[in-house]
Order: C-alpha cells, then structure tokens, then sequence
C-alpha cells in the first residue's frame, strides 16, 4: 500500500497582502494574489485542506510584528494546525508565535546559527511543534532568507539537526521553489534517510503529474507536501487532489 502524502497549501504574507515571491526571496520579484490572508486561510479550509503552511517575510526580514494581528486572525478563522515560519530567532520569538494561536514554528537561520538556542526551543516546546527547515541551493544549505551560503551539504546539515533533536525537516531546493517545474525528488530522499525521518518536501510542484510523481516515487520518505503557485493560479483542483487522496485512490 502507498501511504497518503498530506498536501498543505502556502501563505506567503508580505505587508498583510497574500503573495508569491520568486524562488521564496522577495527581492526577486513578488505576485500578490489578491486575497487578505484571512480569507485565503479560509478558503483553503473550505476545500478541505487539513493544515496551512504560513510565512511572514516582514518578520523574516525587517524582524518586525507588521503581520502578527493578521496570523492570529488566521488562527482564529480556522479550525486546522497552522504552521508559521519566518524570522524566529530565538526563544521569545517561538513563544510569541505560540500565544497567536499557531500549532507549529519552523526555524531554519537559527539553527544554523545559534543551535544552543534552538535546542532550547526544541526543549521548551517539544520536537512535535518545533519544525526544522533545510533551504538548498545546488546541494548546499543556505540561510538568512535563503540569501547566505554555508558551505555545508543538505544531508551533512540533515544529520545534525537530528543530533539537536529535530524529528520533522521541511526540504526546500531554492531553484524549484515557486517555479513550477517539477520536484526535487532526490533531494528530500537524501535528506530523509541523513536524518532518519520522513520529511515534508516543498518546492516544484507544478501540478496533477508533479504530486501524482511525488505521491508514487516518494511516499516512503516524504509525507507531506507544501504547494503555494500551482494551488493559487488553478494548476489543478486542489479539492479534487484532496478527496481522491482520501478515499485512497492513490494507493
């Protein structure tokens, strides 16, 4: 039997606008989609989406609240686990997502750069709700908006933030990332098995064939999936997607 993998639409937020940036750095260019993040939320519980995957790029950049009210929002419209990534850099940064209501934080730069304080917030609240991101550009890590390169490969990365404690990583190839084309397959097999754990794989998915691929080659290492563009400009039915994974047809 192929297991089920959990498809989670995006929110990127950016100036309380909803967005689609380039390769997930603004700086390239961004699309706003025109709908306020609160009724995005909404929208995509209404076709049955069973969690949301949140990233604020004012906090990630500018470290600033420009978008907090809108996530508690968020969290109040919805019944489902929103996941909340973005500039959280430390324990206070962790605990303030928490009190808006999010089910889970993701934290990639500061678990490269200050692990100790990482570890805390693994420790404070538990692996369960502390999710670990590997950004990669051409096999290497890269962090700080995904604009600084580490020199360090993604399994060598993936294997020490399962040291830290890490059991869930989010496997991001930068260049696929809002480019629909097509998934970096190899890249969360080889991260999954450094870490010992399934991962949830985002960027690339372009449409029906990218997660069909995704859901045959990969359900043995990857359990979910982020889909951001292909979701928002109708690349397929995303209700559809979601029924037809539930009624196992996929097996």
């Amino acid at each position: 039997m192929i297991s089920k993998i959990l498809v989670i639409p995006s929110i990127d937020i950016q100036d309380g606008k909803t967005v689609r940036v380039v390769r997930g750095i603004p700086e390239l260019g961004s699309a706003e989609y025109g709908s306020d993040p609160v009724e995005m939320a909404m929208i995509w519980r209404a076709e049955n989406a069973k969690t949301i995957h949140v990233v604020d790029f004012n906090f990630s950049h500018e470290h600033k609240h420009t978008n907090s009210e809108l996530i508690k929002r968020m969290c109040e419209a919805v019944v489902i686990p929103v996941i909340l990534g973005g500039g959280i850099r430390n324990l206070d940064d962790a605990k303030f997502a928490f009190d808006l209501g999010v089910a889970r934080v993701v934290i990639g730069t500061t678990a490269f750069e200050m692990p100790r304080e990482f570890i805390k917030i693994l420790d404070e609240f538990s692996p369960n709700k502390v999710v670990a991101a590997i950004d990669v550009i051409d096999d290497e890590v890269v962090t700080r908006g995904r604009q600084t390169r580490t020199h360090l490969q993604a399994t060598s990365y993936a294997k020490f933030l399962k040291s830290c404690g890490a059991t869930r990583i989010v496997v991001t190839d930068v260049t696929t990332n809002g480019m629909l084309s097509g998934p970096n397959i190899d890249l969360s097999r080889r991260v999954a098995e450094a870490a010992e754990t399934k991962v949830t794989h985002s960027g690339g998915i372009g449409g029906v064939d990218d997660l069909m691929k995704l859901q045959l080659e990969a359900h043995e290492f990857v359990d979910s999936v982020i889909v951001g563009r292909a979701l928002y400009e109708n690349k397929f039915s995303c209700q559809k997607i979601w029924r037809v994974a539930e009624a196992g047809i996929f097996n």
